[in-house]
């Protein structure tokens, strides 16, 4: 199981936001290139970023910010927000991001996953962002009526590499994750899960590897990794056991 260390993006800094309200952040970092450093210098074998600014505009804002963390470090990357068509997820593949995360596009333009899926296999993820079972778009502005498991079910044969689920209502208050929620979205479909939202301890991370059977296949966690409640090497090696 892999650990996702998370880095959110906005107005060029490293930060954290309260239930996804971007007048509710924290800055933790100026230099997200720095902060992608001290990730993979830990052991992480991924880094998980965000383009909050472009999650709302539609369109990347932090591409500064982005490409100074891929020219940063060698272990792979994956991005979301502002993620709309497929020039973007173009440009991202070939400036070197590993796998880009689709999110509201998926809800509101699903032909576009499945494009993309089938031009660059293994290298497109869905994200999912939830409150109370349902999904939300726009950067968590919008809820609709769409359930999780039946937009991640649209998805079954398209070639998506994971789906991460994210628990709105949990992210960064270290509420403790929505393992239950993830583990029945894991055992609905045949894609691999990524659990998101209120990890805050290593007691947390051992309640999603228990779950593995489920098909959860990895964590992303920020603000206790930020807030030193969990040690990265410890967690890295935890979930790798």
């Amino acid at each position: 199981m892999i650990l996702f260390p998370a880095i959110d993006l906005k107005d060029g800094r490293c930060v954290r936001l309260i239930k996804g309200d971007m007048q509710q952040a924290t800055v933790f970092n100026d230099s997200p290139a720095d902060q992608a450093r001290q990730f993979a210098d830990a052991g992480c074998g991924w880094i998980h970023v965000v383009d909050l600014n472009g999650a709302f505009a539609g369109t990347p804002v932090n591409a500064d910010a982005v490409k100074a963390i891929l020219a940063a470090v060698t272990v792979p990357v994956q991005l979301g927000g502002g993620i709309r068509d497929m020039a973007t997820v173009r440009a991202w593949i070939e400036a070197g991001v590993m796998r880009v995360i689709l999110g509201t596009a998926a809800v509101k333009n699903p032909a576009l996953v499945h494009e993309a899926c089938k031009a660059y296999p293994g290298r497109v993820a869905v994200g999912i962002d939830a409150r109370g079972g349902k999904v939300a778009t726009e950067g968590w502005a919008d809820t609709g009526e769409l359930t999780v498991i039946d937009l991640a079910k649209r998805f079954v044969d398209a070639g998506v590499a994971a789906i991460i689920h994210t628990d709105i209502d949990r992210d960064g208050i270290l509420a403790g994750p929505n393992v239950a929620a993830s583990a029945e979205l894991a055992r609905a479909v045949p894609i691999p899960v990524i659990v998101s939202g209120g990890v805050s301890s290593l007691d947390d991370l051992k309640a999603v590897k228990a779950q593995a059977g489920s098909g959860i296949a990895g964590v992303i966690s920020g603000r206790a990794i930020y807030d030193g409640r969990i040690d990265l090497a410890e967690a890295v090696a935890l979930l790798a056991a």
